[in-house]
């Protein structure tokens, strides 16, 4: 699974509504807005089914992360071993992260991804989707609202049986990998 949080996502409501895209003329919204606070979502990918488990809390400290650890943990199959393919934020290597994990022995293997390498975790290729199709484009008038529209998207994304599929071979990214050192 690929797990990660996008932090800050902030309910706007927008002073005007948002024009329709007509022929020619792309859609078109203003750029005031009322802020109503912000959310965090945690998210956990599947990249093999491209099911996502989520949840909204209102900060992403260790103790959030090991709750969104202790869904994860619920919704999965019991006998698997989950793989957890995560960035290296600071929350995530907490003394009480890794007292859970210890808590559920041959549960849990987590991978951290290098850093400044984002585009390893699919879940980061999610969260843009959902802000694209769902978050940037809405206009909600509170938090609750916003939680219930990310929870609604995490239903129909989930229904709708898609997944993300690497289209490049590993041999040509490691070998823009060693071009890049190479610069």
């Amino acid at each position: 699974m690929c797990a990660g949080e996008k932090t800050q996502i902030q309910a706007l409501e927008r002073t005007q509504p948002i024009l329709p895209i007509i022929r020619n003329v792309p859609e078109r919204q203003t750029v005031d807005y009322e802020r109503h606070g912000t959310t965090t979502l945690f998210a956990a990918l599947d990249y093999l089914s491209g099911k996502v488990i989520g949840e909204c809390k209102g900060f992403h400290s260790s103790e959030d992360y090991i709750n969104f650890l202790r869904k994860t943990d619920k919704v999965c199959p019991s006998k698997k071993v989950l793989h957890i393919v995560t960035d290296n934020l600071s929350a995530h290597k907490t003394k009480a992260v890794y007292e859970y994990l210890e808590s559920r022995p041959d549960r849990f293997v987590l991978h951290f991804i290098p850093t400044h390498s984002s585009w390893l975790n699919l879940v980061e290729r999610w969260f843009a989707e959902i802000t694209n199709k769902r978050i940037r484009r809405g206009n909600f008038e509170s938090v609750p609202q916003l939680i219930k529209a990310i929870k609604d998207y995490i239903r129909t994304w989930n229904k709708s049986g898609r997944s993300f599929t690497w289209t490049k071979k590993p041999s040509e990214i490691l070998a823009k990998i060693k071009k890049a050192r190479a610069c």
